[in-house]
């Protein structure tokens, strides 16, 4: 899709506005929506960026409040090793100064994901289901033989066994899968 802004550049932001129950969806390049966000956002009004949107919900979680005022002296400044970023300039920015600040800040991460992706802190992800039919399978058998070490730790030895069963016939259902591949 291209950017309906400047018509050139692949649109990479995609804005949903709702006024009054309709609905305007708007598809800018990177450099577009950074040079108009604001117009389009808020009709003009000014002041806000993308990043200032990013960094307000970093914000609205009680762990930022404190990690947003003046650090004490007895406190550790966090900082990436690379960049020289550090943890309070990501608060304010929204956006990591370059890939190490993933690790050099990964302990401070998880109240930012809980937040952004409804209280879990691992991505899931997605596989196509034309393609990823055998990773469905290995994904199922694997909780399933979590499932009967726990029962067998239980001694719960009739369900292990329906269990067990379950697990065979997955296991067959992927080696004839990759047979006919």
């Amino acid at each position: 899709m291209i950017c309906q802004e400047c018509k050139e550049r692949p649109a990479t932001m995609h804005f949903t506005k709702v006024v009054n129950g309709e609905k305007t969806t708007i598809q800018l390049c990177e450099k577009c929506a950074q040079e108009k966000g604001e117009l389009f956002m808020i009709d003009g009004a000014g002041g806000f960026s993308i990043n200032d949107i990013l960094a307000g919900l970093l914000n609205l979680d009680p762990t930022f409040q404190k990690a947003k005022s003046q650090p004490s002296p007895s406190e550790e400044i966090v900082q990436c090793e690379v960049c020289k970023m550090t943890f309070q300039q990501f608060i304010n920015i929204g956006r990591f100064g370059c890939a190490n600040c993933y690790n050099a800040f990964k302990d401070h991460m998880a109240p930012i994901l809980r937040r952004l992706h409804s209280g879990n802190i691992k991505h899931g992800g997605k596989v196509p289901k034309r393609i990823g039919g055998s990773i469905h399978i290995k994904q199922k058998v694997q909780l399933l033989k979590e499932e009967l070490r726990s029962l067998i730790a239980q001694e719960e030895f009739e369900k292990a066994a329906e269990i067990r069963d379950q697990i065979r016939s997955l296991e067959n259902t992927m080696l004839n899968e990759e047979g006919r591949v």
